[in-house]
């Protein structure tokens, strides 16, 4: 990798893809950042990449982007727990990783790194952290996120294994930190938490990460990851309540100790999904979500560790950048 190497990074303005860019830049590649069209920008301003605008979904527009670029990250994706029709986010995650991978073929892409996700690890009665041994099969999968992810990662492997394509996949965790703008699920949750509007919690846990350190991860797995293998990048398990401890630690509020069943959040999470069809807004909490939430969502990073030589941070650096970048920007006040 040199600083004549040109780089494609998809979903370049999100939180894991602007994260991306910025390693980039600091290696000194050249960086060409796909944007939808008539999406914020935000993440990149100031940043000195070339700007494509395109639609992943569209090969044409791919090939025009991905033409003379040696690396490839393809990081985007319809990253929502939640839609009024679901089918969007399947459409989106298989069509569009399709397109991509068939048209870094085309260009002669030398290597790719492909942002796959633990969703598509299977957590349902694990007895320790999940690791890369367990893929799920879609039918297993609940809701379209996941269901998505796991149709798309399997079309990648197909890919490598019977046209050659040169893609490592990486599955992050739960990434937390800087410039989630949207913000992401988990982001919502930094934010409910710490505006203290969460006064209880139910009995989870999630894999948290610094989403920087997820970035990272790709450069590890350009460099130093196998073709067709897939490595786990993911930081420390947390329950959902230590989760909550940490953050009205760091916000000086009290921390919730009602611990809630889930069987009485499900009308809630129906009447939400019933107001969201009418607002247009994601529910901050859903059908799929309390059903997600049976799983503590463990998982092991030892083979990136191994292999890769993958470092992770303490995650509560992330959980403090996330709530100092949330007050900056005047999402929290």
């Amino acid at each position: 990798m040199t600083a004549d190497d040109d780089i494609l990074v998809t979903g370049a303005a999100g939180f894991l893809g602007s994260a991306i860019v910025r390693q980039a830049l600091a290696r000194g590649l050249r960086v060409r950042a796909l944007v939808r069209p008539n999406r914020p920008h935000r993440n990149l301003e100031g940043l000195p990449v070339h700007t494509v605008v395109g639609d992943m979904c569209d090969g044409a527009a791919m090939e025009s982007a991905l033409s003379g670029v040696r690396y490839l990250f393809h990081v985007a994706a319809d990253y929502r727990l939640w839609a009024a029709n679901p089918e969007e986010i399947v459409h989106t995650n298989t069509t569009g990783t399709e397109a991509v991978m068939q048209a870094a073929r085309l260009c002669g892409v030398e290597r790719i790194v492909y942002t796959s996700s633990v969703a598509t690890l299977r957590v349902a009665g694990a007895t320790a952290p999940v690791s890369e041994d367990a893929p799920m099969d879609a039918a297993e999968a609940i809701g379209a996120y996941k269901r998505s992810k796991v149709l798309a990662e399997r079309l990648v492997e197909r890919m490598v294994a019977e046209s050659g394509l040169p893609a490592v996949i990486v599955n992050p965790s739960t990434p937390i930190g800087p410039r989630d703008v949207r913000p992401t699920p988990t982001g919502r949750i930094i934010l409910e938490a710490a505006a203290g509007k969460m006064p209880a919690y139910v009995d989870t846990g999630l894999n948290l990460v610094h989403v920087d350190d997820v970035a990272e991860g790709h450069f590890l797995a350009l460099d130093h990851g196998s073709i067709g293998e897939r490595y786990i990048l993911g930081g420390q398990d947390v329950s959902l309540q230590q989760m909550l401890q940490d953050i009205a630690a760091l916000t000086g509020r009290r921390a919730p100790t009602l611990q809630l069943p889930r069987w009485p959040l499900y009308p809630l999470a129906h009447l939400a999904e019933a107001v969201a069809r009418l607002s247009g807004r994601e529910p901050f909490i859903t059908v799929d979500g309390l059903d997600m939430s049976r799983y503590r969502m463990f998982f092991s990073s030892d083979k990136a560790r191994r292999v890769l030589g993958y470092r992770p941070r303490s995650y509560q650096e992330g959980l403090r950048d996330a709530l100092a970048w949330f007050r900056e920007t005047g999402y929290l006040h």
